[in-house]
């Protein structure tokens, strides 16, 4: 599918970009389930940076299938994420995770899921009109 002209880079960069979304609602819905459990360190994710490094990364020339009827490879989690603390908290004390900042967390991830989701109807709408020459 990399050498597709319909589906080119852009249509993969907005797929993993949703996949990151996705991610990072979890981590965060994570965080504000545990907001009272002793000694959770609150974990995030940069969107931007793990965006570029999920572009950058290359994919395989081939995959070894030891059966026919094995998965292929553009299904599943195509890469990993490196989770990390957002910031030092106290292990003892039941106030590591901020609400407020998770809240708005959450609200950022959330506008940029739904511009993603947008930006991947107008895909969607230019190649429905392209294949409909132009609504001929």
């Amino acid at each position: 599918m990399s050498d597709s002209r319909i589906f080119g880079p852009t249509s993969q960069m907005i797929g993993k970009a949703l996949d990151i979304s996705a991610r990072r609602h979890k981590l965060i819905a994570g965080n504000i389930a545990n907001m009272d459990t002793i000694g959770y360190k609150p974990k995030d994710l940069d969107f931007n940076r793990t965006l570029k490094r999920v572009m950058n990364e290359k994919e395989p020339d081939y995959l070894d299938k030891t059966h026919s009827k094995h998965l292929s490879p553009n299904g599943g989690d195509s890469f990993s994420m490196n989770e990390e603390n957002t910031e030092e908290v106290d292990i003892y004390h039941l106030d590591s995770v901020n609400i407020d900042r998770e809240m708005m967390n959450l609200m950022e991830n959330n506008i940029k899921y739904r511009t993603t989701v947008e930006l991947k109807l107008r895909k969607s709408a230019i190649t429905s009109y392209a294949i409909d020459e132009g609504g001929k």
